[in-house]
């Protein structure tokens, strides 16, 4: 009997520019809890440059079996959801945000499974319509603090995951202490896009799509917590045999 190949995973990396003080080279980096995470699901992770060339993209989604796009600190701009910037957003990353949207968009076509964490739960939300609050403690009244960073290998905070979610039947339980460390969320879902998680001050945190086979955005790192939290760790391997 022929054994079964584990499935291809391709991650977004982040991006640097060239800085003298470390390099005069524009750099890629990817923290390696994302494709530990990967690996132990049982899956071969392969770190995605931002490519620029619609061909390059599609052509490496023909080599993959699911995408994941991950976490990052910088902001969507606002003009990718028809809004002007306000005095709280933060850095952007232009070549990064333009290549993740392409790349979703094109990896939403062919149904690929997605999962997008952090700011890959944003992305997904963005390239299917939706909107971004651009800072939450300036536009979200009463929120709590979701800038949590001190707390991302423990986790900060619980969100409530309704029932009849895709994210519901994976982590089995109706609520999940997580470790968020953002300062924008959803606002305006996309199109076929659900909640899946809920912040007790009512903030977003996840996100799943109806429309396809396996599309989830979660707010937090469950990479982070992956290794000693089921919960967080059935997230990868639901996505991996999803992938398969």
């Amino acid at each position: 009997m022929t054994k079964r190949k584990p499935p291809v995973v391709g991650i977004t990396a982040d991006f640097a520019e060239a800085n003298a003080r470390t390099t005069n080279d524009p750099t890629l980096f990817l923290a390696q809890r994302y494709y530990r995470a990967v690996e132990q699901a049982g899956a071969t992770p392969v770190i995605l440059p931002p490519l620029s060339s619609g061909a390059a993209i599609r052509h490496s989604l023909d080599l993959l079996d699911g995408l994941l796009i991950s976490g990052g600190g910088f902001d969507i701009h606002p003009s990718y959801y028809g809004e002007k910037p306000i005095r709280q957003l933060g850095a952007v990353k232009a070549q990064r945000t333009e290549f993740e949207l392409d790349i979703a968009a094109a990896a939403l076509k062919k149904d690929l499974p997605i999962l997008g964490i952090c700011g890959g739960e944003q992305a997904l939300n963005v390239v299917l319509g939706g909107s971004l609050y651009q800072d939450i403690a300036a536009q979200v009244t009463d929120a709590s603090e979701h800038q949590q960073s001190d707390k991302k290998s423990s986790g900060g905070h619980q969100v409530q995951i309704p029932d009849g979610t895709r994210l519901r039947a994976i982590v089995g339980r109706s609520s999940l202490e997580v470790n968020t460390t953002h300062h924008q969320a959803v606002k305006q879902l996309g199109k076929g896009l659900i909640v899946d998680a809920i912040a007790d001050d009512g903030v977003i945190e996840g996100i799943e799509s109806t429309r396809h086979a396996f599309v989830i955005g979660v707010q937090w790192h469950p990479e982070a917590l992956a290794p000693r939290r089921q919960g967080h760790r059935r997230i990868f391997e639901a996505f991996i045999a999803a992938c398969r």
